[in-house]
């Protein structure tokens, strides 16, 4: 037993293990890279960086199997021996003042990626000049909105996510009077006006839109500069029986609405979206060129900020490289639409983002710590050479 766990306590405190991470990991940036052509940063983030494996599909088959170490795996097998070298090879002494604080850097930094791979969540918020927001909405997550209209005053929204639509099954919250069974659900998909389309098959749909039109799926995209547009199939149910069914879709710019128990209801498949306590007004977006080219020399977006509680209500700028940073977010200028009248902020929740920081300015401070230990003693060991011939020679 003791010579398993000798073995055991030696193989995660080698430098053989650290020079392999190290190269695996090298690996893997250097794939993700020549993947991100393909699938784009956000496909590449999740497959390589954010997961325990690389996954691959089996040739001929649907199985999944791991090719190769990913992100999660490598940097915890990185930080493990980075501790356990330390308590064990490592002793607390001055002189190695410096290394403990490079290594406690290094640490840090990984993670602080661990925790932003984590906690962090983008989002954007799309304003028209004169316009106020106090929600952001996912570029690449949906969700299926069921909201009562029926009160002028406001909307009760119950927010399903795809991923409940995409398994399938019944879905029932306590205080929706009905039943959502998801009868398909397409991750992509396209629109058709069926008078375009002859020979289409009929629609699922007999409520809403869907009878007039054709959804067919499409491959999920993973490109930056493209998006994809869910659309499903679902079916209503009350106690006494069947509703009907309705196409959702991304691509729906307008709710569908229906009665229900003398209440209104409307359907609308959105990006997801987050709600503050705050809301940020448009007073004016700018769009600065260069003189005579049409190239982008400054954008910014001048908004107003307002709390629910009235304490805080104040005008910021937001350009590039000056965000606006409130409530544990932080809003970047991101880009412009429609004729520059529509500001595209990109919003970041990142409890975690100061860590980086943090971390290199602790593996700098250690690493001139150290380096000033080993000058002051080489100028002491220095010194002591130099007087003793002086001494010799005086006697």
């Amino acid at each position: 037993m003791r010579a398993l766990l000798k073995s055991f306590v030696a193989f995660f405190t080698s430098l053989t293990l650290t020079v392999w991470l190290l190269a695996f990991s090298l690996v893997l940036v250097f794939a993700a890279t020549l993947a991100q052509t393909d699938l784009g940063i956000w496909a590449v983030q999740q497959k390589y960086f954010w997961s325990l494996f690389v996954m691959a599909r089996l040739p001929g088959t649907g199985l999944m199997i791991p090719v190769f170490p990913g992100g999660y795996l490598l940097g915890g097998l990185l930080l493990v021996n980075l501790v356990a070298a330390h308590l064990y090879r490592f002793r607390l002494e001055w002189r190695k003042a410096g290394i403990w604080l490079t290594h406690f850097g290094l640490i840090l930094l990984l993670l602080g990626q661990l925790f932003t791979g984590l906690w962090q969540r983008e989002t954007q918020m799309r304003i028209d000049q004169g316009q106020t927001r106090s929600y952001a909405e996912s570029p690449r997550q949906f969700e299926l909105a069921v909201i009562d209209t029926t009160d002028p005053a406001s909307d009760h929204v119950f927010a399903i996510p795809t991923g409940i639509l995409a398994r399938g099954g019944t879905i029932q919250y306590p205080r929706l009077p009905f039943t959502i069974h998801t009868l398909a659900f397409y991750p992509n998909s396209t629109l058709q006006n069926r008078n375009r389309a002859p020979g289409a098959q009929p629609s699922p749909a007999d409520q809403g839109f869907g009878p007039e039109v054709v959804a067919s799926p499409e491959p999920v995209t993973y490109r930056t500069d493209e998006l994809n547009a869910p659309s499903a199939f679902i079916e209503l149910a009350g106690p006494e029986g069947r509703l009907g069914t309705w196409l959702v879709s991304a691509l729906f710019t307008e709710p569908q609405e229906f009665p229900y128990q003398g209440r209104t209801w409307r359907l609308l498949l959105r990006p997801e979206r987050d709600y503050y306590p705050f809301a940020v007004t448009l007073l004016k977006f700018s769009h600065d060129r260069y003189p005579g080219t049409d190239i982008p020399k400054n954008f910014s977006s001048r908004v107003r900020l307002r709390s629910a509680d009235g304490r805080v209500d104040r005008e910021v700028l937001i350009y590039m490289n000056n965000p606006l940073r409130y409530a544990g977010l932080t809003f970047y200028q991101a880009g412009f639409e429609n004729n520059d009248r529509t500001t595209v902020l990109q919003v970041v929740r990142n409890p975690s983002w100061q860590l980086p920081y943090v971390s290199c300015v602790m593996m700098a401070l250690g690493l001139v710590i150290q380096f000033g230990i080993h000058l002051f003693g080489f100028i002491q060991r220095r010194s002591a050479a130099t007087a003793a011939p002086a001494t010799a020679a005086s006697t």
